[in-house]
C-alpha cells in the first residue's frame, strides 16, 4: 500500500498533476455577523488563494475553506486574532488524493468489456465514462441511444444518453451530473444511474413504469473540458475552460451562467472567482447546449441537475426572495424525496428553496428551467457534509447513487402523475 502511494505522488509530478501537499480543510461555523464578516474578509484576500469548498452564506452554516500550506499561517492567525473558532476537516488535502489515485490505478488494471463487468465502485476518467456509455447503447439499441447535443469550448462531445421505449417528443426527464467538473461523486452517480435505468427495464421493476410514457435525458459528463482537467491537471477545478476576451483567468461557473437573473448578487463578476458568472448569458457552450435542447424539445417535465457536497435538495429560487409559485407543492414533493433518500443508509438531507436553504445564488441551473415552465426542478448536494468534501472514498460511490436514486424516483413518479 505504502509503495503504491508513492507510486501516486510520483505519477502526480510526473505528469505535471497540480498537487497540495500540506493543503488543509479549515472549517468555521460563523456564530455572530462579526464572525460572519470576518470569513468573508478572506474572500477578498486574493493573494492568499484560498478555495472556498462551501462559501460563507448563513450563521451556524459551516463555511469549508483549502487552504494552500503557504497560507496556512495567515488564515489561522487572521481567524485567532478575530476570536474565530475554526476546526481542520482535512489535516493533508494530498494525502486524500494519494489514497484517490491509488484506487483509480488498481481499478484501471481491470478493463471492463461490457457493462455487467464494468467497476461502478471506482471513479473514472471521460475516456473510461464515454466507453461505458457506447457499451450501454451498444447492449440495449431499443432503450438506449447516444444523442450529441454540442461541443464544448475545447470541442469535446456533449452527450446525453436517451433512454425510451418509443413514440416521438414524450414527456420527458432531464437529470445531469458533473456540471462542475471537481464533484467526482456526481458523474460516477450518473453511470450507475444509467445502468440501473437499463435494470429496471429489464426487470419490469422501478422506473420500468415511467419509462412506458415518459423518455428520460442522461447527461453524466456535463462539463467535459473541466472534467477531464481534473484528471490531467488540477482535481481541484469546478468551471469550465473558456477563455474571453478580457478575462484574468481561465473558466466560467456553468451554474452562474443560465440567463435567470442573470448577473446579480450570487455570483462573482471577476474572472478568478469559482463563482465567475462568465461575459454574457449562455456564453458556455456547455451550457448553451442544454438550452437550446431544452427549447427544442419543449415537452421536459422535470429537471435535476446533480451536484456535491452538503446533502441537500433545492428547488427555485436562489436569485429571488420571491418564492416560486409552486413552492408548497415542491415542498412536499422534496419531504417525500428525502424521506426516501434517508430510508436506506440513513442519510440526513436538509430541503427547501435555494436562497433559503444555502444563500443567494444568480444564475442558475435550476431557476432557469423553472422559468422555462419545467415545474419540477431540482437541485442536489451529494455526500458528504465536509468529512471529504469533494474527495469523497470511492467505496461511497455505490451508496451515494443507491440512495440518491430512491429520491430521485419519487420526483419522476410525481411528474408522472401530476402531468401538465
Amino acid at each position: 500500500m505504502r509503495l503504491l502511494v508513492l507510486l501516486a505522488a510520483l505519477v502526480a509530478v510526473a505528469t505535471c498533476t497540480e498537487t497540495f501537499f500540506g493543503h488543509q480543510v479549515l472549517r468555521v461555523v460563523p456564530q455572530s455577523d462579526e464572525e460572519l464578516q470576518k470569513v468573508q474578509e478572506l474572500q477578498d484576500l486574493e493573494h492568499l488563494q484560498l478555495d472556498f469548498w462551501l462559501e460563507p452564506r448563513k450563521l451556524g452554516l459551516p463555511v469549508d475553506i483549502r487552504v494552500p500550506f503557504r497560507s496556512l499561517q495567515a488564515v489561522k492567525v487572521h481567524l485567532e486574532a478575530s476570536g474565530v473558532s475554526y476546526s481542520i476537516m482535512i489535516e493533508d488535502v494530498q494525502a486524500l488524493l494519494n489514497e484517490e489515485k491509488v484506487e483509480m490505478l488498481r481499478s484501471s488494471r481491470h478493463r471492463s468489456v461490457d457493462t455487467a463487468t464494468f467497476n461502478y465502485e471506482a471513479y473514472h476518467t471521460i475516456d473510461e465514462i464515454y466507453n461505458f456509455m457506447d457499451m450501454l447503447v451498444a447492449e440495449n439499441p431499443n432503450l438506449v441511444s447516444k444523442l450529441e447535443i454540442g461541443r464544448s469550448t475545447e470541442n469535446r462531445p456533449l452527450y446525453v444518453l436517451k433512454f425510451s421505449t418509443g413514440g416521438t417528443n414524450r414527456p420527458a426527464i432531464w437529470i445531469d451530473t458533473g456540471i462542475h467538473s471537481r464533484e467526482w461523486v456526481t458523474q460516477a452517480s450518473g453511470v450507475w444511474f444509467a445502468k440501473k435505468i437499463v435494470e429496471d427495464h429489464a426487470n419490469n421493476e422501478g422506473v420500468a413504469s415511467i419509462l412506458e410514457t415518459m423518455d428520460i435525458f442522461l447527461e453524466i459528463v456535463t462539463n467535459p473540458d473541466g472534467f477531464a482537467y481534473t484528471h490531467t491537471t488540477n482535481r481541484m477545478w469546478r468551471k469550465t475552460r473558456s477563455k474571453h476576451a478580457g478575462a484574468i483567468c481561465v473558466g466560467v461557473d456553468p451554474n452562474r451562467n443560465w440567463d435567470a437573473g442573470f448577473g446579480d448578487a450570487g455570483a462573482s463578476s471577476s474572472s478568478c472567482s469559482e463563482t465567475y458568472h462568465g461575459p454574457y448569458p449562455n456564453s458556455e457552450p456547455e451550457v448553451k447546449s442544454i438550452v437550446d435542447f431544452v427549447k427544442s424539445h419543449g415537452n421536459i417535465k422535470a429537471f435535476v441537475s446533480i451536484h456535491s457536497y452538503s446533502q441537500l435538495l433545492l428547488y427555485p429560487y436562489g436569485y429571488t426572495e420571491t418564492p416560486a409559485p409552486d413552492e408548497q407543492e415542491l415542498h412536499e414533493v422534496s419531504a417525500k424525496a428525502v424521506a426516501a433518500l434517508s430510508s436506506l443508509y440513513g442519510t440526513k438531507f436538509t430541503y427547501g428553496s435555494i436562497i433559503t436553504t444555502i444563500y443567494r445564488a444568480s444564475g442558475s441551473t435550476v431557476d432557469w428551467t423553472y422559468n422555462q415552465g419545467i415545474k419540477y426542478s431540482f437541485t442536489f448536494e451529494l455526500r458528504d457534509t465536509g468529512r471529504y468534501g469533494f474527495l469523497l472514498p470511492a467505496k461511497q460511490i455505490v451508496p451515494t447513487a443507491q440512495e440518491t436514486w430512491l429520491a430521485l424516483k419519487v420526483i419522476m413518479e410525481h411528474a408522472r402523475d401530476n402531468m401538465y
